[in-house]
C-alpha cells in the first residue's frame, strides 16, 4: 500500500507506506552501496540511487478504496532518492575531505534541478539520517531527497511567520534571526565568509544547531561556486563538531529547509535557506525523548541552556580543528 491520506484535524497529508516495513535490515556481510554488489558503479565519488522502497512514487498506484465523502485520499505522487556520500562503507561526512563533500553539494544541486521540472512536485527536502536510534537501517554513508506533491505542515507554518514577519518588518525572517545570533555571539559555533553554524535561542534539542548562508539565498541552487565550498567545509565542521563532543559518532537528523517550486506564490523576498539539526541526544549517554507534551501538544521542551550548550559546542569544534590539524 501506497498512497496519501488527509489529516483533517492539523490539514496536512500523511503517507501510508506499508510496504516499507518490507525494508531488510542488510547482512554485515554485504551491502547494496559498495563497489561490488551489482547494485552501483564499480567505481564513484558520489551517486544517486532510486529509493528501492519509496514512500512516494511518480507512478503511484491507485490508493486503497476507503476514501468516504470526509476522508480524502491521494495517489502517493513524488519522487525518493538516495544520496551516496562515497563507496567507502564506514566513512562518514565529517570524515570526508572538503573537495569530496563539495561533490556532494554538486550533486544536490544536480537533484534539485532535475526535480524540479516535475510540475507535480512542489518541495524538495534533503536530508540525512545518521545511528540506529534515528530508524537508520543502512550504515552506508547517505542521505536522502523527498520531492513532495505538496508543501508540508512545519515547511508551511515557517513560510507562513516568514510572510507575516516580511509584511510587518519588511525584511526575511531567517536574516533576522541571523542578525539576532551575529550580534549576540555566545550561540556561534562555526562561522566562514558565507555561511554560519550557531545553536538558536529557541532551539528545542540541545544540540539542535542551524546552519545559514549569510546572503539571502533562496535554494541550494543559487549558491555561488565559493558558497559551495564554504557550505561543503561547514558541513565537515559542523558534523565533526558533534562527533567530538562525547568522541563517537553522533546521531542526528540533518534537514534542508528551502524555496517550493511549482507553487503560485512567490516566497522567494522573504525565506531564506538554512541548515536544521535535530540531534537525539541530550548527554554522552542520555537520549532526549519527545513524550507526551512534545508529541501530543507540539509543546517542546529544552531541558539545557542553549548559551551553556554553545559554549559546550565551541570547545567541541576547537578539539575538532586539532584533531584535523593532528591529521595533517
Amino acid at each position: 500500500m501506497a498512497e496519501l491520506r488527509w489529516n483533517p484535524l492539523l490539514r496536512d497529508w500523511v503517507m501510508i507506506a506499508s510496504h516499507r516495513q518490507e525494508r531488510p535490515q542488510m547482512p554485515k556481510d554485504w551491502c547494496p552501496f559498495c563497489p561490488g554488489s551489482g547494485r552501483v558503479p564499480e567505481t564513484y565519488d558520489v551517486l544517486k540511487y532510486n529509493n528501492d522502497f519509496p514512500a512516494l512514487m511518480q507512478n503511484p498506484p491507485e490508493p486503497d478504496p476507503v476514501a468516504t465523502n470526509f476522508y480524502k485520499v491521494a495517489p502517493a505522487y513524488g519522487k525518493c532518492e538516495v544520496i551516496l556520500y562515497s563507496p567507502n562503507h564506514t566513512i562518514t561526512l565529517p570524515e570526508l575531505s572538503v573537495q569530496h563533500i563539495r561533490k556532494l553539494v554538486d550533486l544536490w544541486v544536480e537533484r534539485f534541478e532535475a526535480l524540479r521540472k516535475d510540475p507535480n512536485i512542489k518541495f524538495i527536502f534533503i536530508f540525512e539520517n545518521r545511528g540506529e536510534i534515528v530508524g537508520v537501517t543502512m550504515p552506508h554513508p547517505h542521505g536522502q531527497i523527498y520531492g513532495y506533491s505538496w508543501i508540508p505542515l512545519k515547511i508551511l507554518r515557517e513560510l507562513e511567520s516568514a510572510e507575516m514577519h516580511y509584511n510587518s518588518y519588511n525584511e526575511c525572517l531567517i536574516c533576522r534571526i541571523d542578525k539576532e545570533e551575529m550580534e549576540f555571539k555566545k550561540r556561534i559555533i562555526i562561522e566562514n565568509e558565507h555561511f554560519v553554524t550557531y545553536l538558536p535561542f529557541f532551539t528545542e534539542y540541545p544540540y539542535g544547531v542551524f546552519i545559514s548562508p549569510k546572503r539571502h539565498v533562496g535554494t541550494i541552487s543559487e549558491f555561488t561556486d565559493d558558497e559551495k565550498n564554504n557550505f561543503a567545509k561547514i558541513l565537515k565542521e559542523t558534523t565533526g563538531t558533534l562527533d567530538s563532543l562525547f568522541d563517537y559518532q553522533f546521531p542526528y537528523m540533518m534537514c534542508f529547509h528551502q524555496l517550493p517550486v511549482n507553487v503560485d506564490k512567490n516566497y522567494s523576498s522573504f525565506y531564506h535557506f538554512h541548515v536544521e539539526f535535530y540531534p537525539p541526544m541530550r548527554s554522552k549517554d542520555k537520549q532526549k525523548f519527545n513524550a507526551s507534551s512534545e508529541t501530543g501538544a507540539w509543546a517542546p521542551c529544552n531541558t539545557t541552556s542553549p548559551e551553556e550548550k554553545a559554549e559546550e559546542l565551541r570547545q567541541a569544534y576547537k578539539k575538532f580543528l586539532d584533531k584535523m590539524q593532528g591529521g595533517k
